[in-house]
C-alpha cells in the first residue's frame, strides 16, 4: 500500500467531494475517538456517572468509618474522614483519562503482550499520581484548616495504597470497557442498518468521477474492491488490479460510497459487499472477506455487524 511520503511520485487524483471533507481519516464513533478529537458528550456522561457513584461510596465509607470508630470508643470525627475519602475521590476523577485512554488503546492493540504492557504502564502511572495527588491535597486542606497531615511514608504504606489503587483501576477499566463495547456495537449496528445495499443482479448505473487536475477519471462502483486509508490519502483498489491514490479522508469517502454498499469493515478500510463471495469469521470476532476475484481483506470484530447482511448470500465459516 502506498503511503503519503511517496504520494508525490504516485498518480494523484482528487475526488469531487474532497473540498468539503471532514478532518481525520475516519468517522469518529461516539466514545472511540480518543482525546485527539476532544471529549464528547458520551464521555461526559460516563464521567458524571462514575463521579456520582464514587461520591456516594465515599460518603458512605466516611459515615461508616466514623461510626465504627465511635463504637470502638474513639471520636465520631466524620469531617476528617470525609476529607480523606473526598480527597481521594477528587484525584481519582481527575485521573479518569488514564484508564479511559488505556482501555481504548488496549482495544486497538494486536495481542496479549501489548495489553499487559499498556495495563501495567497505566496502573503504575495511575497509582503514583493518585498517591501524590491525594497526599498533596490532604496536606493543603489541613494546612488551610490550621492542622497538618502525615502520610507516614514507607514501603508498607505505599504498597497498601497501591493495592487499593489496583482494585480501583481494574473496576474502572472493566466499567469503561463495557461502556465502550456497548457504544461500538450500537454505532456499528446503526451504520449497517443505514447503509443501503445495492443488488448484485441490478448494479447501479451511477459512477464515481475522480479528478486529476483538469482531467477526470470515471470509476464504476462495481469495479471497486476496497478502499483504504493511507496517511493523508485514500487508496482505491479495483478488481482489475488498478489502484488510485486520492488525497482525502476515509470519513468523507465512507459517506460518499455508502450508497454503493461499500461500507467500513476495519478502522482503516472499506469493502464493497457486492464483490464479496465468502466470509470467514474468526474465533476472535474478526473476519476475512474473500472477493469474487480471489483477493482477501481482513475486517475487525468492531465492524462485524456491517457484514451481517451477507448472511443471505454467503455462508460464514
Amino acid at each position: 500500500m502506498a503511503d503519503s511520503q511517496n504520494a508525490p511520485e504516485t498518480e494523484r487524483v482528487e475526488t469531487l467531494w474532497d473540498q468539503n471533507r471532514t478532518r481525520g481519516d475516519q468517522a469518529p464513533p461516539a466514545g472511540t475517538s480518543g482525546w485527539r478529537g476532544g471529549i464528547n458528550r458520551g464521555d461526559w456522561t460516563m464521567f458524571g456517572a462514575i463521579a456520582a457513584v464514587a461520591l456516594a461510596i465515599g460518603i458512605v465509607n466516611a459515615l461508616s468509618g466514623a461510626q465504627d470508630a465511635a463504637w470502638r470508643g474513639g471520636s465520631y470525627d466524620v469531617g476528617r474522614r470525609l476529607v480523606w475519602e473526598l480527597s481521594s475521590i477528587v484525584v481519582i476523577l481527575l485521573l479518569l483519562p488514564i484508564p479511559v485512554l488505556a482501555v481504548r488503546r488496549m482495544r486497538r492493540a494486536p495481542g496479549l503482550a501489548a495489553w499487559i504492557g499498556i495495563a501495567a504502564a497505566a496502573l503504575l502511572g495511575f497509582s503514583a499520581l493518585h498517591i501524590v495527588g491525594m497526599v498533596g491535597l490532604r496536606k493543603l486542606l489541613l494546612w488551610l484548616a490550621g492542622s497538618a497531615y502525615d502520610f507516614h511514608f514507607s514501603l508498607t504504606t505505599v504498597l497498601y495504597e497501591f493495592r487499593k489503587d489496583a482494585v480501583t483501576a481494574v473496576l474502572l477499566g472493566a466499567t469503561i470497557w463495557l461502556i465502550e463495547s456497548r457504544r461500538e456495537l450500537r454505532t456499528a449496528a446503526h451504520a449497517a442498518m443505514s447503509a443501503p445495499v445495492v443488488s448484485p443482479e441490478q448494479p447501479s448505473s451511477q459512477s464515481i468521477w475522480l479528478r486529476d487536475g483538469a482531467s477526470r477519471i470515471r470509476v464504476a462502483p462495481r469495479d471497486i474492491l476496497w478502499v483504504a486509508s493511507a496517511g493523508n490519502y485514500i487508496e482505491y483498489s479495483l478488481a482489475n488490479g488498478t489502484q488510485h491514490l486520492i488525497r482525502g479522508t476515509l470519513a468523507a469517502t465512507e459517506t460518499e460510497l455508502a450508497r454503493f454498499a461499500i461500507v467500513r469493515v476495519h478502522r482503516t478500510r472499506l469493502a464493497n459487499l457486492d464483490r464479496v463471495s465468502g466470509v470467514d469469521f474468526k474465533p476472535s470476532g474478526d473476519f476475512e472477506l474473500t472477493f469474487d476475484n480471489g483477493q482477501t481483506l481482513g475486517g475487525s470484530r468492531r465492524y462485524r455487524p456491517a457484514v451481517a447482511s451477507l448472511g443471505g448470500r454467503t455462508e460464514p465459516v
